[in-house]
């Protein structure tokens, strides 16, 4: 009973541990991404617990080093992942993850960071999360959530062991749960647009196992100036997506607004560990080092255009599956 109350509550509260009672084929992990304001470091941090078909379980840190391009998977018991519940919190041996701070214990990372002035995806009536009504629904293979669209960071790090001051520079926070990955998607995250340091864009698409069937779904947030522009498959906004050999298009529209993205990728990647019925068994490459070319418009006129660097660019699985020259929902 007291897994089901702690359950319920998260169902209202996405950024909380959702996993109360599961023993198998269940996955959840939080994305948090740092870059210091020299922007000569860039970390994606991922503590997770993973349960298989069979209900082994164990937990997981992973460390992706954007600029030079490895990634180091760090395994725990399962015992180790202390999730508070009834907020956002999660301890995992020394390490401790909240949305107001972060304190690692790592080889390549030590110390501790302050979340200041974080930028939650909003909360309303029906839609607790990004994922608006879907978040309701029981049988998704993976839920989605966003944490915090942009916020500042302060403390210091020791990277590789040389201590490194963050203070200045940008996070951002995402999560997913359930069993497993969608089969293919396309990811694209930034808050790093010129010396402005309130604009922030997370856009994904993805093949949604439904019912026996499947569709092709999107989540758009894109903050600007303090306004969050969102278009996604339950807002009735449609899309378009095509690839090219080193970039990425994508665009949205709905009754108002038209977004336009262009990812560039640059650099190398790293390669991550995701789930597979709930087993960290797949593999996904992740750069952060791509950049955007992001425009708004509202009707005819454009409201905004400006290119973002140090993005998180990902494009796994058949990716062909998603795509489409013409606008459709």
């Amino acid at each position: 009973m007291l897994n089901f109350l702690h359950r319920w509550r998260a169902l209202w509260d996405p950024n909380r541990y959702h996993g109360w009672g599961r023993r198998r084929n269940y996955f959840e992990g939080w994305y948090f991404k740092i870059v210091d304001p020299t922007e000569r470091y860039a970390f994606a941090i991922i503590p997770g617990i993973s349960m298989d078909q069979d209900g082994n379980r164990h937990a997981f840190i992973q460390v992706l080093d954007g600029k030079q391009c490895t990634a180091a998977y760090h395994n725990f018991p399962a015992e180790a992942f202390l999730p508070a519940s009834t907020h956002f919190e999660v301890q995992l041996g020394p390490n401790r993850f909240s949305d107001g701070k972060m304190e690692l214990e790592l080889s390549e990372l030590r110390g501790k960071l302050h979340l200041k002035h974080i930028s939650p995806w909003p909360r309303m009536l029906g839609a607790p999360g990004i994922m608006g009504w879907y978040s309701f629904v029981p049988f998704m293979e993976c839920y989605h959530g966003v944490v915090s669209l942009n916020h500042r960071l302060e403390g210091r790090l020791q990277v590789y062991g040389k201590e490194v001051d963050f203070t200045g520079g940008k996070g951002y926070i995402e999560k997913d749960w359930g069993q497993s990955f969608p089969s293919s998607w396309i990811w694209a995250q930034c808050n790093h647009f010129g010396g402005e340091s309130k604009i922030s864009l997370s856009a994904s698409v993805a093949r949604i196992p439904w019912v026996g069937s499947h569709f092709i779904g999107y989540i758009v947030g894109f903050l600007l100036r303090g306004r969050l522009y969102r278009f996604a498959t339950y807002t009735g906004a449609s899309m378009r997506a095509t690839l090219g050999d080193n970039e990425v298009f994508l665009a949205f529209r709905d009754k108002k607004h038209r977004l336009e993205i262009v990812a560039h990728k640059k650099g190398g990647t790293g390669q991550l560990v995701s789930p597979l019925s709930g087993n960290m068994v797949g593999k996904v490459n992740e750069s952060l080092q791509a950049t955007l070319e992001v425009k708004l418009f509202k009707g005819g006129q454009l409201l905004y255009s400006g290119e973002g660097r140090h993005a998180g660019l990902e494009v796994a699985g058949p990716a062909e599956e998603l795509l489409t020259a013409e606008w459709r929902r």
